[in-house]
């Protein structure tokens, strides 16, 4: 690694990439180091079974990979992207061969629900109908909103608890999926702000739909790398940064790592009172993976799940609450909320012909050693009998594990930080310009930083754009990554 750039970003997940894009099309010179051998982060395809069957090591379901204006700004479809949107984007099952089914298209989704469907639509399409608007706000940091009408809308929704916002529906069904969907900030359903994640997540799915990536989700963040390069940038691998002073010179360094990570690099040069603040930013619970080579298709009981690219399981509203508490208490639930994907009944590169994979986790305590599997698979038995007759391999990875794969999943947390309602509107600390640091020069860029977690870019957007203003004396125009790319269907 050579001194001659002008910018250093530490670390190749998606943020780390999109705040190398963005610095290289203002015609700054960049370079990315990564500690591992390959580039991605959580966004990675690998063998993790058996030959042929190709499983995402993390992140799977990309609705903010097409909906963040960041990365619809990107040429990723020139780079080898293809998005497969599934027949329905969520299925969440219920017991007796029910299941909640959710559309991409906000009608559908409305006209399933029946008389659930007038109160869905006047929750959701506000935000569908003027999510550019929304985006612009909500992924962003805090600041004066330039549609305050509609963040106010979103704010005063979103502030509630789940199961508060679950109370405006009667139908079980409706209910459950909207748990499902809130599910995945990881936090209590009781918890304020969860309401936020429902409506984020969903409206982001009908805006953009719940689209897998042909091939594996690494093809995203190589994209990423191909078009950084084409740009001028350069990407290094396999050099692990232990402490700042191993960088060579520039005007600015990015770190794409989370607050643990940033204190073991640059503690040494931070004052007292921001790492102490550092020190108090508050992880979330783990997780546990398991990842399948089937013999063939899971043989769900509700046609709906054949039909999903994302399939939720954990049962009705009080059965995921109860999930969901339990993590937040320290226990591993008997009956865990499962998030799966089915990536390959969608898309016949995961597996050879007639096989298949299966991606699925629950969340657990932080640092958990407990092997879930036997409770992830009775989830899935539990919706689909005969899914054990399938398994030709699996392979399985605890929260402890994740961390020493890659050292950003503190104690197993794929988000990051914890999705409190904090740290929903301060991450990693209470400052105007939460991408700075006290020290001249030093950003961070993570998704410890606004908005948090998903592969969106946005993070890696904004610490960019302050390090242009700062350092390079440039005010690029948000209009310049505002753009959506065209969606394939396949049914």
């Amino acid at each position: 690694m050579t001194g001659d750039a002008d910018a250093i970003v530490v670390g190749s997940g998606p943020n780390g990439l999109a705040a190398a894009i963005v610095l290289a099309r203002a015609g700054v010179s960049v370079v990315v180091v990564e500690g591992a051998p390959t580039i991605g982060g959580g966004t990675r395809t690998e063998a993790l079974t058996l030959p042929g069957f190709s499983h995402d090591v993390c992140s799977a379901i990309h609705p903010l990979g097409v909906a963040s204006p960041l990365m619809a700004s990107l040429p990723l479809e020139t780079y080898g992207v293809e998005w497969i949107q599934p027949t329905i984007a969520m299925a969440h099952a219920l017991d007796g061969g029910r299941a909640a089914r959710y559309a991409h298209d906000l009608a559908e989704t409305a006209a399933e629900l029946g008389s659930d469907g007038p109160a869905y639509r006047r929750l959701m399409e506000p935000f569908t109908t003027h999510w550019s608007a929304l985006a612009h706000d909500v992924l962003a940091p805090v600041r004066i909103p330039s549609h305050p009408l509609l963040m106010a809308r979103f704010g005063l929704t979103g502030i509630q608890s789940c199961t508060s916002l679950a109370e405006r529906f009667a139908r079980p069904e409706t209910r459950a999926m909207l748990a499902g969907i809130a599910a995945h900030s990881i936090q209590p359903l009781s918890a304020s702000g969860t309401a936020a994640a429902a409506i984020l997540l969903g409206v982001t799915g009908h805006v953009a739909g719940w689209p897998i990536a042909r091939g594996g989700s690494a093809t995203i963040t190589n994209a990423m790398a191909a078009y950084l390069t084409s740009l001028g940038g350069r990407i290094v691998t396999g050099t692990p940064i232990r402490r700042l002073n191993e960088l060579p010179p520039a005007r600015a360094v990015l770190l794409d790592l989370t607050p643990r990570q940033v204190l073991r690099v640059a503690g040494e040069w931070l004052p007292a009172r921001y790492s102490k603040q550092l020190l108090e930013f508050e992880y979330g619970p783990g997780i546990f993976k398991v990842d399948w080579a089937l013999s063939g298709p899971v043989p769900w009981t509700a046609p709906e799940c054949n039909l999903a690219g994302t399939v939720h399981l954990g049962g009705t509203i009080e059965e995921v609450a109860a999930s969901e508490e339990a993590v937040t208490r320290g226990r591993h639930a008997e009956r865990p909320f499962v998030l799966v994907a089915q990536q390959s009944r969608f898309d016949a590169s995961r597996a050879p012909a007639g096989q298949h994979t299966l991606w699925a986790y629950c969340h657990v305590p932080a640092g958990s050693t407990v092997d879930m599997t036997p409770r992830i698979e009775a989830q899935i038995e539990r919706f689909a009998p005969g899914f054990r007759d399938l398994i030709l391999a699996r392979h399985t990875i605890s929260s402890v594990e994740l961390q020493a794969k890659n050292p950003n999943m503190v104690g197993g947390d794929i988000g990051a930080g914890a999705n409190t309602l904090r740290q929903l509107i301060f991450r990693p600390t209470i400052r105007w310009n939460p991408y700075s640091t006290p020290v001249p020069g030093l950003y961070l860029c993570s998704a410890s930083t606004p908005p948090g977690g998903g592969v969106h870019g946005m993070c890696g957007y904004h610490a960019a754009v302050a390090v242009l203003g700062d350092r390079f004396g440039v005010s690029p125009s948000r209009e310049a990554y505002y753009g959506r790319p065209t969606v394939s269907r396949v049914s």
